[in-house]
């Protein structure tokens, strides 16, 4: 039996150029993917391939929402997937979930550009499939429960997965985890959690009027909650190479768990 593992395709803000958009993938121990988000573009398709994830192990993949730095990619992951049912390369179905405003989105861009071909595979083996909020479902061995972020700009929502190592972990969106929907991340052994920028940067990149937290307060949540293990991603990009050293010394002054601060395609053990 594999180890469950959280494969980081990417860890930027919708503006970055230095790092691809913020999305993921838990390894689960069958050696499949529960995919969240795809980036904005066909970036996704190198990373994948760099990080040796072949498109036939992706049969679930979970949209949080319509900003074009978590969906766009979902155009190209269905493309190539279409195409590879066509070939004979790909077995089964692929299953998009996502809440019930996005999949007539999803259906629309596909429709606009791409070919009848492959745009006539959804309702045929590429099911689009709606999501309540608190409504739970068995996805490769995880139980996974979404829930409405009660997000400020557009609906949004986030997920908390029941390992099967017994773990928990939870995964708040874009946005600072609303105190409404903290109890959902009470409990977790895991925290995926925005941090747009430094605290100290604050007055230079504004996180608060994008609806964004800083490294000190998404620290000082996972503190408070008494997270174990605390990733922080969505992150400006202008400092990349410095970005873990600097992110990881100011969070360890609010936070004393576990902290990661990853670059694209590192993986973590769970």
């Amino acid at each position: 039996m594999q180890k469950e593992l959280l494969y980081v395709f990417g860890t930027g803000n919708a503006a970055v150029t230095r790092c691809y958009n913020t999305c993921f993938a838990i390894r689960t121990v069958n050696g499949e993917f529960f995919m969240v988000d795809t980036g904005g573009g066909n970036g996704i398709l190198g990373i994948l391939e760099d990080m040796e994830v072949p498109l036939s192990k992706i049969h679930h993949i979970f949209i949080t929402h319509e900003h074009t730095d978590h969906i766009l990619g979902i155009v190209w992951m269905i493309r190539m997937i279409a195409t590879a049912m066509k070939k004979g390369s790909y077995e089964g179905c692929l299953n998009i979930y996502c809440h019930d405003g996005l999949p007539d989105t999803i259906s629309t861009l596909c429709r606009l550009t791409m070919q009848k071909k492959f745009y006539s595979m959804i309702g045929e083996r590429i099911h689009l499939i709606p999501v309540k909020d608190q409504e739970s479902m068995d996805i490769l061995g995880l139980t996974v429960t979404f829930f409405d972020i009660l997000s400020t700009k557009a609906r949004q929502f986030g997920f908390t997965a029941l390992l099967a190592n017994g773990r928990k972990l939870c995964c708040a969106g874009d946005e600072p985890l609303n105190p409404r929907c903290e109890h959902h991340a009470a409990g977790s052994d895991w925290l995926l959690h925005e941090a747009f920028c430094l605290y100290g940067d604050r007055e230079r990149f504004n996180p608060y009027e994008k609806h964004h937290s800083t490294v000190k307060e998404a620290c000082e949540l996972a503190e408070r909650l008494h997270i174990p293990s605390l990733i922080l991603w969505h992150t400006e990009d202008k400092n990349i190479s410095g970005r873990k050293k600097l992110y990881t010394s100011e969070g360890k002054e609010f936070y004393h768990g576990r902290l990661f601060v990853p670059d694209d395609g590192e993986i973590i053990e769970l």
